[in-house]
């Protein structure tokens, strides 16, 4: 026996996409029901799982939902980011998505949630607590909100093997520690691993007790560029395009972007070839660039109590070393496919960078097309990967920024995305009348179709 759920949409993962697609769905059709599964306990995704001292990479408004503006587009006023936008932490975006789901999404009586419980498929989910089974009409239209879910340190099992006595633990477990030990081993090249060397640092660990394991170099974006300011934002956007078509590499891209204060590199001495370009602050840098002690031999295979292995040889540890585990894969890559697909609507981004903002988008598009056609829908959300390697971080910048031309051709869909603070190309009307815009939006003009075509010409 199971239990019918009434609904025209059944969406699998109330994290921050499946949120996001709700909220525009909800608040352009209004005559649709909707059942949110999620097998946490609440909704918020990862960000009930991630280690506590996490904030966002980048400015609050631009994640979160369309209909409510995430941190109120604060300012910070002190601090070493006094002037730039605020970047909320974990107990403010669990309150933000509380707030969201009970003060909008169930309060239209038009929104279900049913927590603790597994999709197993289809139209089908399952409560892990109960055991009850559910079942939604074959009219239903299933959206996988799981798609590019992260992995978290804190729920997965370490990527390398662990001897017995090695001391090994999750980035979530440094918040716990009961004494200090001489020597902190941090493994990750990504925001993680960077978050945790900070917090180390921060918490007056000396830089010569942290040993970074880097398997890759990272490419990282200055924070400061990536504002909800347009004449900042844009401006960027028009430096890489103005560099691109210069360009005769993407290293040489890159390192162009470099010498504009865009991009940054801990190492200075090395050519990074990792491109997930999460975004950074000066200080952060700074700090980061104290480490001395980096180990460059790939990634790790195994712990031991006094030495780990990596996959291009060994290197010794402090007998009492704690090594923090924060090479979860935080940015899935698996192959992209339509977003309306036959079986699912399948969340993905279609702006580089901006996961909540496409979710947000592909739900607006499916309230206000016609339900059948998938193909029109389409052609409006193409989606966009992820950044990893070099060419996947060309491949993301230049799909999101054809899909904005998409999506000015759209007037209906123009309007929504200049009213919609997720989005961080918006114009508000603020900033409209800055003689500093039309300066960058002039340069836009000049540089985007040349840019664009070359950074495509270099991805090959």
């Amino acid at each position: 026996m199971s239990t019918t759920v009434d609904v025209e949409y059944l969406v699998v993962g109330a994290g921050a996409t499946g949120m996001a697609f709700v909220d525009a769905l909800v608040d352009h059709a209004p005559d649709v029901r909707v059942a949110m599964v999620d097998r946490r306990h609440g909704v918020g995704g990862h960000w009930l799982e991630v280690y506590p001292f996490v904030q966002l990479h980048q400015a609050s408004q631009f994640y979160g939902v369309a209909s409510t503006v995430l941190g109120g587009g604060r300012v910070q006023e002190r601090g070493p980011e006094a002037g730039l936008h605020e970047r909320a932490g974990q107990a403010k975006i669990l309150a933000y998505y509380a707030d969201v789901l009970a003060d909008r999404l169930l309060a239209s009586g038009r929104v279900e949630l049913f927590t603790a419980c597994d999709h197993v498929g289809g139209r089908t989910f399952v409560s892990r607590v109960s055991g009850e089974r559910y079942d939604v009409p074959e009219r239903c239209r299933v959206v996988d909100a799981r798609y590019l879910a992260p992995d978290i340190p804190a729920e997965q099992p370490p990527p390398f093997g662990v001897e017995a006595g090695a001391r090994v633990v999750p980035v979530n477990d440094l918040v716990h520690l009961e004494g200090a030990a001489s020597q902190y081993v941090v493994v990750g090249s990504g925001k993680t691993a960077t978050d945790a060397i900070v917090w180390l640092l921060g918490h007056g660990v000396d830089p010569d007790a942290v040993c970074w394991v880097r398997p890759r170099e990272p490419w990282m974006l200055n924070r400061a560029l990536v504002q909800p300011d347009p004449v900042v934002f844009l401006g960027m956007a028009a430096t890489m395009l103005e560099r691109a078509a210069e360009a005769d590499s993407l290293d040489g891209l890159l390192l162009a972007l470099e010498d504009e204060g865009i991009m940054m590199r801990v190492d200075r001495s090395v050519v990074p070839t990792m491109a997930k370009a999460p975004t950074l602050a000066t200080w952060e840098l700074d700090l980061l660039r104290s480490i001395e002690h980096v180990v460059r031999l790939g990634h790790v295979r195994s712990v031991a109590p006094t030495r780990l292995v990596l996959d291009d040889g060994e290197t010794a540890l402090a007998p009492d070393a704690l090594v923090v585990n924060c090479a979860g894969d935080g940015l899935k890559r698996p192959p992209l496919v339509p977003i309306w697909g036959r079986d699912a609507i399948t969340l993905q981004p279609v702006r580089a960078g901006f996961p909540c903002f496409g979710a947000a988008m592909t739900g607006y598009v499916e309230a206000t097309r016609k339900a059948h056609d998938d193909d029109a829908k389409n052609a409006v959300c193409r989606p966009s990967p992820y950044g990893n390697s070099l060419r996947d971080w060309a491949a993301m910048n230049v799909v999101g920024m054809r899909n904005a031309a998409s999506f000015a051709a759209e007037p209906d869909v123009r309007e929504w995305a200049q009213g919609v603070a997720l989005n961080p190309a918006r114009v508000s009307p603020e900033h409209a009348a800055r003689p500093e815009l039309g300066a960058v939006q002039e340069r836009m003009g000049a540089h985007s179709a040349r840019g664009l075509d070359k950074l495509a010409a270099l991805m090959v």
